[in-house]
């Protein structure tokens, strides 16, 4: 028989081994094709100098955006620490001496940490009640099924884009017929009420990305609703209460126009707000406007200490709240 045999189909020997090799003895290969590389077949240095050029345009927008952010703060916390003389004669500048008697005199004088106080005692409680009665409401919605759960939960939807400002008569009536004007309570309820949808809303979407076997789990043990509620299944949302928590928190700290209209009796049981409004009218015509500056970098602080002790926990329950 005069037929070839092809040593690549004799036993133990590969492919490649049966392959024609050049005069070094190494296979002749198809390689590579020069100049390949990049993605669709565009040269490799091609794709990282559009890359390079793309981060370098998105972190300089990221820059500028930051220094619009930070630098009207900055310059109210460093203008605070100046005269008056020094405010308008060098505005950009930074203080020849640190005058920390602007904070005392706006602490003092213009009755700012009674207003101070007055702002964290009605926060503190509605954001207490807003954060509690939220998250239960919320935890209902998402993980029991009862007639009339999507109209409830719709009801909540529909009071966030319900402006306030058309109920703010009937609600002065209201208020004014059970004797909360001027209190404490008073706003403190107002203020839960008018919180309530959004957080509802926002955790209720959180609750449905919790694993139910864990609450299966637990009721298996014995646990019942409450306890499952309380022990299981609201440490589990952690992320999801402190973000919702900020919210609320800067929302109700920087709340103006519902104390203006429920408060106008006691000027004792001001809010922050109500006081540096009241501030800069009467520092308008005294020209005290160090003080001005101390004030409202007094009222910020904590709205600026909140966020920086709590940022990550934000940006935790943003991006779990946003996956299911």
């Amino acid at each position: 028989m005069s037929a070839q045999t092809d040593p690549a189909d004799l036993p133990g020997v590969t492919k490649e081994q049966g392959r024609p090799q050049d005069g070094a003895g190494t296979s002749r290969l198809p390689g590579p094709r020069a100049g390949r590389g990049g993605k669709d077949g565009a040269p490799a240095g091609a794709t990282s100098s559009e890359g390079k050029v793309l981060n370098v345009f998105s972190h300089g927008v990221l820059v500028i955006w930051g220094l619009l952010v930070t630098m009207p703060l900055l310059w109210a916390v460093v203008s605070s620490f100046k005269d008056d003389t020094e405010i308008f004669g060098s505005p950009w500048g930074l203080p020849s001496v640190l005058h920390f008697d602007n904070w005392s005199r706006a602490w003092d004088k213009a009755n700012m940490g009674q207003y101070f106080l007055n702002s964290l005692i009605v926060v503190g409680g509605s954001l207490i009640g807003t954060m509690l009665l939220g998250a239960m409401a919320a935890y209902v919605l998402a993980r029991f099924d009862f007639p009339g759960n999507r109209f409830v939960y719709f009801l909540f939807v529909g009071g966030m884009g319900f402006p306030v400002i058309l109920a703010l008569v009937p609600l002065f009536f209201v208020m004014k017929n059970m004797a909360l004007l001027d209190t404490y309570h008073g706003l403190i309820l107002v203020y839960i009420a008018y919180s309530l949808p959004f957080t509802v809303f926002f955790l209720s979407g959180f609750f449905k990305t919790l694993p139910t076997s864990v609450a299966e789990a637990a009721l298996i043990d014995g646990a019942s609703h409450t306890r499952t509620f309380f022990q299981v299944m609201l440490p589990m949302a952690k992320p999801g209460l402190i973000s919702v928590g900020i919210f609320n928190f800067l929302g109700q700290w920087n709340q103006y126009l519902l104390p203006t209209v429920l408060n106008v009796g006691d000027p004792d049981k001001k809010m922050l707000t109500q006081g540096l409004v009241a501030l800069a009218v009467s520092q308008g015509y005294k020209g005290d406007w160090s003080g001005l500056f101390a004030g409202l970098t007094i009222a910020m602080l904590p709205v600026l200490a909140a966020y920086i002790i709590f940022q990550r926990q934000v940006v935790a329950g943003l991006t779990a709240g946003a996956l299911k």
